[in-house]
């Protein structure tokens, strides 16, 4: 009963066979492949707009390199204190774009909250060229706290931005799982709600490493290939991770896994909050995460049972669940009986 992280999950077997597929002969390099060569058009499409695709192997360089893309190294760059951008990237968006200042904002459940943005911003500009330029708004969508923001919540955020003169990012790395959630499509989820570019992820959704950055806008992809190259993150192989973008995201399997796993997260969820005091959900439901704040007693009933999970870093009783897209029925069920018994013991 693995729910550790939806990074441990295996290979999808639909994206392991188009990776074989793949593997049949030689193909051109650096992305004159003939998978490389369809994603522009094909997630045009499943934007409903014009975009530029980068395959990337990373969530992290692609983050950092989109912060390099649309920062100066002397401006500054907006995310919520719990960012994976700014708490588990290790500097790499400093990195890249050689001192952009990370500015951090407030806000519950892992979502930014509009008036802290507001004010954040307002403070800036009073010393002159001794501040950071405002120059990027980062949302996690899905939120390290397993929440996602609405359509209206993204929009807010993004005005603000916009009223500043700033670009806007999304880290997509759980896109799929917030897409199902709202209910909405790509398209209204990042460009119509004010999005310029995404850091598009899959690899905790079924694929073995493939991300993507993704430009609504073309113009801001202007030398991006370079920044990419000068960054070493330029496959020479790249039909293997073009591939496993392109099968992900046919006949929706993408969405498919996600909302089983979202499913999933709130049926473990709804277990757990059975057990009355001894576990308190410290967010809502809202992706293939939860977080539950755990009694010892249970949190050794439910290890002793087999049970896989994360204490959350620098917490005492706060535990992160993961669903992957391979759960199992009797993972699930499994679980469902251990806190049965622990009722009734």
């Amino acid at each position: 009963m693995n729910f550790r992280s939806d990074n441990e999950a295996p290979v999808h077997p639909k994206i392991m066979s188009a990776l074989m597929e793949a593997n049949v002969g030689s193909a051109s390099a650096y992305g004159a492949d003939p998978w490389s060569l369809q994603l522009n058009d094909h997630f045009s499409q499943i934007f409903d707009t014009e975009v530029v695709v980068y395959p990337m192997v990373s969530g992290t360089a692609a983050n950092a390199l989109c912060m390099a893309q649309l920062s100066p190294s002397y401006g500054a760059i907006f995310c919520h204190q719990d960012a994976h951008l700014n708490v588990d990237e290790c500097g790499a968006a400093e990195f890249y774009s050689h001192g952009a200042k990370m500015m951090t904002v407030e806000g519950t459940a892992g979502r930014m909250d509009v008036s802290a943005l507001s004010r954040t911003l307002s403070l800036l500009g009073f010393k002159g060229d001794h501040d950071p330029l405002p120059a990027v708004l980062s949302l996690t969508q899905a939120t390290e706290w397993g929440t996602v923001y609405s359509l209206e919540q993204i929009r807010a955020l993004t005005a603000v931005a916009r009223n500043h003169d700033m670009l806007t990012h999304m880290d997509g790395a759980r896109f799929a799982n917030a897409l199902v959630s709202i209910g909405c499509t790509p398209a209204e989820m990042t460009h119509h709600a004010g999005i310029d570019v995404l850091s598009f992820g899959l690899t905790k959704n079924g694929a073995m490493a493939a991300e993507a950055v993704m430009f609504f806008n073309p113009k801001l992809a202007d030398q991006f290939g370079r920044l990419r190259m000068k960054g070493g993150h330029l496959l020479s192989k790249m039909r293997y991770v073009s591939a496993q973008l392109l099968a992900a995201t046919e006949e929706e399997l993408w969405l498919t896994l996600a909302s089983q796993t979202n499913t999933a997260a709130r049926r473990l969820g709804e277990s757990l909050s059975r057990l009355g005091d001894h576990c308190r959900l410290a967010a809502p439901i809202q992706a293939n995460e939860l977080f539950a704040h755990l009694s010892e007693e249970l949190n050794q009933h439910l290890v002793a049972a087999g049970c896989q999970y994360h204490r959350w870093p620098g917490t005492e009783d706060l535990y992160r669940w993961v669903v992957s897209w391979d759960v199992s029925e009797n993972s699930l069920l499994r679980v469902e009986q251990a806190c049965r018994d622990f009722i009734d013991q």
